[in-house]
């Protein structure tokens, strides 16, 4: 059974940073590639960033030069790296098996101004 955890979310001040965590079990790791994406209030959940199984990423215009997406493929664990946050950047995250529809429950991130 395909299980994704994520952590590291919380309340941070705007130009602050965070690092999300999201946990992977019940497949084999490495040969998947991994995404996360976002949903404000309101709001359709987006595309945030992706990582290959080559290590290949990919970023939304919005977080680009200021997130980074990496793996550890013997931890099955994605990170988010969250620097420069602002207040638009507040959102539950969520991680993604990037070619099949899993889904972890998501992690709150809110930036304040």
């Amino acid at each position: 059974q395909v299980q994704l955890v994520e952590s590291g979310g919380g309340s941070v001040q705007a130009g602050d940073s965070l690092r999300l965590t999201c946990l992977a079990s019940g497949m084999i790791f490495d040969i998947n590639a991994w995404a996360w994406y976002r949903q404000a209030p309101g709001q359709k959940r987006e595309f945030v960033a992706s990582i290959s199984t080559k290590n290949v990423t990919d970023y939304s215009a919005s977080v680009k030069g200021r997130f980074a997406i990496s793996r550890v493929n013997k931890k099955n664990m994605v990170y988010l790296q969250m620097d420069r946050l602002r207040p638009a950047d507040t959102a539950i995250y969520y991680c993604k098996m990037y070619y099949y529809n899993y889904w972890g429950a998501g992690t709150q991130v809110t930036v304040s101004s």
